[in-house]
């Protein structure tokens, strides 16, 4: 099945099933800080802004960290940690990171969702405003395959171990070598979205190894985290 079939396939199934359950308009949207973002302006755009290709890396890594921050207060609640789905609503990681995946996301983040009078997903759109929907939907997009990370967890955590050493002063190191390695698992590693980048966590370790051994320690931190997050 493909990508955005699957994902229209899991909505529909989804917010059949949130019919049985709680619904999500108590809950009070938290505000997302947005410092260190372009500004979008007032108009709603509908292609999302923060792309690599569009903004630059830097922005785009600035993006999915608010982004991350912005989804986890508003919307794990009932889309899951890290954009996994428990059934109560669609698993946003298949919805495609394009312009049309686009159009449906901003609308229904603008104007929220109510089903035969009751409130499902509460409107985000003038509580939150437009540069922190585009981050969260940057955060969602390059959420990484999960078979994909459980398939390449091993050799993580091995090369997690290898790192604490190194910031432990053991001999051996060598930082292009590790930096290499993690790029070349990050690049095999696919998002559900058909973004082009996935933002795993060995995409993050090598990003912030520099052959010091406060390099090797974040690198070391970083894996611990992102695999136990995984499991």
């Amino acid at each position: 099945m493909s990508t955005p079939t699957r994902f229209w396939t899991l909505f529909a199934a989804s917010f059949a099933a949130a019919t049985l359950v709680h619904a999500h308009g108590d809950v009070a949207p938290q505000a997302v800080d947005t410092a260190g973002l372009p500004q979008t302006g007032e108009e709603w755009l509908i292609e999302n802004p923060y792309r690599a290709e569009t903004a630059g890396e830097d922005v785009w890594q600035k993006a999915i960290e608010i982004g991350a921050s912005g989804y986890n207060q508003n919307c794990a609640r009932c889309h899951g940690l890290e954009v996994v789905s428990g059934g109560l609503a669609p698993d946003l990681r298949y919805l495609e990171a394009e312009e049309y995946g686009d159009e449906w996301y901003v609308e229904r983040f603008r104007t929220g969702y109510t089903q035969n009078g009751t409130t499902k997903m509460p409107a985000f759109g003038e509580l939150l405003g437009q540069d922190a929907a585009w981050a969260i939907r940057t955060y969602i997009e390059t959420r990484p395959d999960g078979d994909m990370m459980d398939e390449v967890s091993g050799e993580l955590k091995d090369l997690r171990d290898q790192l604490e050493g190194y910031a432990d002063g053991a001999d051996g190191a060598d930082p292009d070598a590790l930096k290499a390695r993690l790029s070349e698992i990050a690049g095999g590693i696919e998002t559900l979205s058909g973004a082009p980048v996935a933002d795993s966590v060995a995409y993050r370790a090598a990003r912030v190894i520099d052959g010091t051994p406060a390099g090797y320690k974040t690198a070391a931190e970083t894996l611990t985290i992102g695999l136990s997050a995984a499991n």
